[in-house]
């Protein structure tokens, strides 16, 4: 029987071909995809397997299973982030498959690995008050404060995604008569989200700032490169710790730049602002995403709860129990 490629090839064709040229796959999903298979052949040679020398037939189910296992144990990585690694993982062996049949039943079994089931916790959001703290917290006399206010404001009022607004060039910003913000979210989707004039004029102060060209970020770090969402997420860290002096509430809350996401959508339902009109504010694919913040809401449900009356309940007399059940109750 003819042998399959080889292992690298596979690597290679697969991204080269069926991500970029056939599937024309996003760069981030692309990036997801190379980050997946980097960590699992750093693992490997870490067993005593150099990439260079690996075959279908190594990535077994077990050793599948154990390299997830490592990312959860050792790599501290959630259940999330363990499925998306599997993903990746499903999508470059089903690739493998249709170019090297002879591995199918090694794949197969790889296949059959199901994603682990998770906790989904009430989603967190911080209160006005306390969004104002955070959004004010950075000292606007400096460049870097400067950048985290619009930063910050422009992620609340859009509730992008943190991939989003880094990824947010100047030319996005329409700041002159329709005010607004272009942004390009998961899955090659676009939208466009309307400015409060507030944010807008934190918007115009900061792009007065910058002389990079049209194209340039619209959020840059101290090179001129895009934030990364690490560098994000960190920003906002420091915001936080600087709005604890004003707003004590917010003391050893863990604030992500998904958390306000969150809140722009519990302040947007709170407002009364239909389900779906919020769906399309955040770009998800299908408003039964958008229910989750229903659920979060607690206020809304103690006001639906009291537009209904309470079971009418008899009080009945008490009668002591016989003496014998009273005793085993007891026990």
């Amino acid at each position: 029987m003819t042998p399959g490629p080889a292992f690298s090839s596979l690597v290679q064709d697969f991204f080269m071909q069926r991500l970029m040229s056939q599937g024309n796959a996003s760069a981030r999903t692309v990036a997801s995809y190379r980050d997946t298979l980097r960590l699992l052949l750093r693992y490997t040679a870490a067993t005593g397997k150099p990439p260079t020398t690996l075959t279908l037939a190594d990535l077994d189910a077990p050793f599948i299973l154990a390299f997830l296992d490592h990312l959860e144990q050792k790599r501290g990585n959630s259940v999330r982030t363990r499925n998306l690694r599997l993903a990746a993982i499903r999508s470059f062996l089903h690739y493998a498959a249709l170019c090297d049949p002879t591995s199918l039943p090694t794949i197969q079994r790889v296949l059959a690995i199901p994603t682990k089931r998770f906790d989904r916790p009430m989603l967190g959001f911080l209160s006005r008050e306390e969004m104002e703290a955070v959004i004010t917290a950075p000292d606007p006399s400096t460049w870097s404060g400067q950048r985290d206010q619009a930063m910050l404001a422009t992620l609340y009022n859009t509730g992008a995604r943190v991939s989003e607004i880094a990824s947010a060039r100047i030319s996005d910003a329409q700041l002159d008569r329709n005010l607004c913000l272009h942004i390009r979210g998961k899955g090659r989707k676009e939208r466009t989200v309307p400015l409060w004039k507030r944010t807008a004029n934190v918007l115009k102060a900061w792009c007065a700032r910058l002389d990079s060209v049209a194209e340039g970020p619209l959020f840059p770090n101290r090179d001129g490169s895009s934030l990364s969402r690490f560098g994000v997420a960190k920003r906002l860290r420091t915001a936080v710790a600087a709005a604890v002096q004003k707003c004590p509430t917010l003391a050893g809350r863990r604030v992500s730049p998904h958390t306000l996401r969150h809140t722009t959508a519990m302040h947007l339902l709170q407002a009364g602002v239909d389900l779906s009109l919020i769906a399309l504010w955040l770009g998800h694919e299908s408003p039964t995403t958008t229910h989750l913040y229903v659920e979060a809401d607690l206020e809304m449900k103690r006001q639906a709860l009291k537009k209904l009356d309470g079971p009418a309940t008899r009080r009945q007399r008490f009668r002591p129990s016989d003496s014998l059940l009273t005793f085993l109750d007891g026990q």
